[in-house]
């Protein structure tokens, strides 16, 4: 059977075929897709796979972990960035290792179309000594899953698969299996002494886990995802990995005249690339993302060959490549490009008309304008666009959470006024435990939850907090009587700066929380109600 999906969603399709029993995931471009696919699959609901979003990646990987220790197949997906937050569970991983097979998927972003950075998540794999599998194709990356499973529970092992952005977000033509493979049954296997990471038992697992090392490299140097082809013209050998592997193939179109090796199975296969750099004169290492392989076959296996590749020039050093960026690199003739239209203006992104992050930073601009010195920290969400013109209302933004505790420590500083605004989604993300250390040193903050019920910036999935904020802040330690709820609209605009200036007065921990739906949301929400009526 065919399909035409997304790089995600023949992921998620791969997935649910290979058997898979729950699917733990925080939204993040360009990962999104992969669970969004899985909660509206037929198969999955017949079947009661797990699909709820999870509050955090850290929390998403380990719920895996425990979905694998009862002997049944996970998915964890996330955006690159995302791997950091769930990294303390995904390293400690590899010393439990796996009774049900677990995937990790990890969608990077090179260019940062909508992320704070271009981290490339092989050194993790590498890091981690675990498996690293990188398609490039969606018909690979809907194979991949199967076999990734059967090599998580083959070796006890979790397996992480690394997508980027141009793979998560293109379609193409998937060969499906016709039925799909039964769920692992539920198992009693798991060996409690691999998975009590007290140092006597993590020690031994370590000394397996490192003696692995040998085998996972013939695998990948048996791997039918890594190919080498060779060539008439020697001078020359191209290793590609992933989705440069298909940016390569769309310049030769009549077949490459030199030696090519394919990678998208991980540890690199020395044996391969020794051959190539021992036959060759020259050899261009094409990958998206950071000079990962560069980095290796430069410092251990270089042979005779001159390495080029990002580190030397031929390719960019960031951003994305491409198939003209790769015809450039081989001195080849690059087609017809065209000046961008003079009559289209730019057009940079801005808070949706209506939006109650509007009035929020409105009110907030002019509360300010009496606090020369004010500080307003944010965090990661729609509302970052408030530090575009006109509002120009925030300091920074680092990463999710950071807003809090980044006032907390301008205010240790000696700071005043210190603010923080933080999204919903994201304050139950990883803003309450800022929150914690805030009211235990009753720090001079002022935090604004800025709440429009929905992970807007990612399409409106379900918001981990939705009507807990109150209690979770009482929870927390927040005084009832520095916790205000708003509701940003123009006619409370008078409300909403009282309030503000008013708590920003009070020397202590306080919380704000503006509480107004999106207006995406709010438009599809009502469509569905007129629709059912």
């Amino acid at each position: 059977m065919k399909k035409l999906l997304l790089g995600d969603e023949a992921i998620a399709q791969g997935a649910l075929d290979a058997g898979l029993s729950g699917v733990y995931a925080y939204p993040g471009t360009p990962s999104t897709e992969i669970t969004e696919y899985i909660q509206q699959s037929p198969l999955a609901k017949e079947r009661g796979v797990h699909s709820r979003w999870s509050t955090n990646e850290k929390t998403a990987m380990e719920a895996a972990l425990g979905m694998s220790y009862m002997g049944k197949r996970a998915l964890v997906c996330m955006k690159h960035v995302g791997l950091n937050v769930c990294a303390d569970p995904f390293v400690n991983s590899a010393m439990t290792g796996t009774n049900g097979g677990i995937v990790v998927l990890v969608a990077d972003d090179p260019s940062m179309h909508s992320s704070q950075d271009e981290q490339d998540s092989r050194f993790y794999g590498k890091f981690a000594m675990i498996p690293t599998l990188e398609p490039s194709s969606q018909q690979e990356a809907y194979d991949m899953m199967s076999k990734a499973y059967e090599m998580s529970e083959q070796l006890q092992l979790p397996i992480l698969m690394r997508v980027t952005t141009r793979m998560a977000h293109s379609r193409a033509v998937v060969t499906v299996a016709d039925s799909p493979r039964e769920q692992n049954a539920l198992n009693y296997n798991a060996k409690a002494s691999n998975w009590v990471l007290l140092p006597a038992f993590a020690r031994k697992r370590n000394d397996i886990v490192t003696a692995q090392q040998p085998l996972l490299e013939q695998m990948s140097v048996d791997s039918q995802y890594n190919q080498y082809v060779d060539g008439k013209d020697q001078q020359l050998g191209i290793i590609a990995s992933g989705i440069a592997y298909n940016y390569l193939m769309e310049c030769f179109p009549n077949g490459c005249p030199y030696p090519v090796l394919k990678i998208s199975q991980y540890p690199i296969p020395k044996k391969l690339i020794r051959r190539m750099t021992d036959d060759c004169e020259f050899v261009l290492i094409a990958e998206e993302g950071q000079p990962f392989i560069e980095d290796q076959v430069r410092g251990v296996m270089p042979g005779n060959a001159v390495i080029k590749g990002r580190l030397t020039g031929e390719l960019p050093r960031t951003g994305e490549l491409n198939p003209d960026v790769i015809k450039k690199a081989l001195g080849m003739e690059i087609g017809e490009n065209y000046a961008p239209c003079e009559d289209v203006a730019p057009r940079p992104p801005a808070l949706c008309q209506g939006c109650g992050h509007r009035d929020v930073y409105a009110a907030l601009n002019e509360v300010l304008l009496n606090y020369p010195n004010a500080r307003v920290f944010g965090d990661i969400g729609c509302y970052t666009l408030g530090f575009l013109p006109p509002y120009k209302a925030i300091h920074s933004c680092v990463d999710m959470g950071a807003s809090i505790t980044m006032a907390k420590g301008a205010s240790d500083a000696g700071q005043w006024p210190a603010i923080a605004i933080i999204g919903d989604s994201t304050f139950t993300h990883s803003g309450m435990t800022g929150l914690l250390d805030a009211v235990n040193e009753n720090a001079d903050i002022t935090v604004i939850i800025s709440d429009n019920l929905t992970t807007a910036m990612t399409g409106g999935q379900d918001s981990a907090g939705t009507n807990k904020f109150e209690a979770i802040c009482r929870g927390l330690g927040v005084s009832d009587d520095h916790l205000k709820v708003v509701v940003p609209l123009p006619k409370n605009m008078e409300e909403i700066k009282k309030t503000i200036d008013a708590e920003i007065n009070y020397h202590g921990v306080s919380v704000i929380i503006p509480r107004r739906e999106c207006m995406q949301t709010l438009q599809r929400h009502l469509k569905q109600k007129k629709a059912a009526k």
